[in-house]
């Protein structure tokens, strides 16, 4: 899950949802901004090719909505796989890349040993259908996505407890 906003947090700034970076919580997406946003060096755990399926944190309880609202049949198992997009690893280091350039922040990438126990490279294609067929209209990641979540990250950017952004 990604994203620090929505409809009701936009509300109050007190609202705002928080943004984990940390090796246990974090997703490389924040972990990626925070760095970005204080000048540490994005850190791609091994060769890269981790993938993994993201969803917007406005879609989240969506998804709950939809699956609620459509209940299976008797007898029907149904497996909602909640997410929207597949990226590697590698990929989000260019978006955020890319993105972090747009604001006038320059990021550089540094490769580091995987401190996780995990194939680097492996075919990930799961399917994410059933939701968009019961109505799913997705926020899919985007730049203006990133321009926002690159804000917050420059914004509280001493809050950041740079002990916790490597594992």
């Amino acid at each position: 899950v990604y994203g620090t906003f929505t409809p009701e947090t936009q509300t109050d700034e007190e609202l705002i949802n928080r943004l984990d970076y940390d090796a246990i919580f974090g997703t490389a997406l924040n972990r990626f901004c925070v760095q970005a946003a204080v000048g540490h060096p994005l850190t791609v755990y091994g060769k890269g090719g981790q993938t993994r399926g993201y969803l917007d944190i406005r879609d989240t309880v969506r998804c709950v909505e939809l699956a609620i609202a459509n209940p299976a049949e008797q007898g029907e198992f149904r497996v909602f796989n909640q997410f929207t997009e597949q990226f590697s690893v590698n990929d989000l280091a260019r978006l955020v890349t890319a993105a972090a350039a747009k604001l006038g922040i320059k990021v550089e990438t540094a490769r580091v040993p995987n401190p996780r126990v995990e194939a680097e490279e492996h075919y990930y294609n799961a399917k994410h259908t059933k939701l968009l067929e019961l109505g799913l209209q997705p926020h899919l990641l985007s730049d203006g996505l990133l321009d926002s979540l690159l804000n917050v990250a420059v914004k509280y950017a001493g809050r950041v407890e740079r002990s916790l952004i490597m594992p």
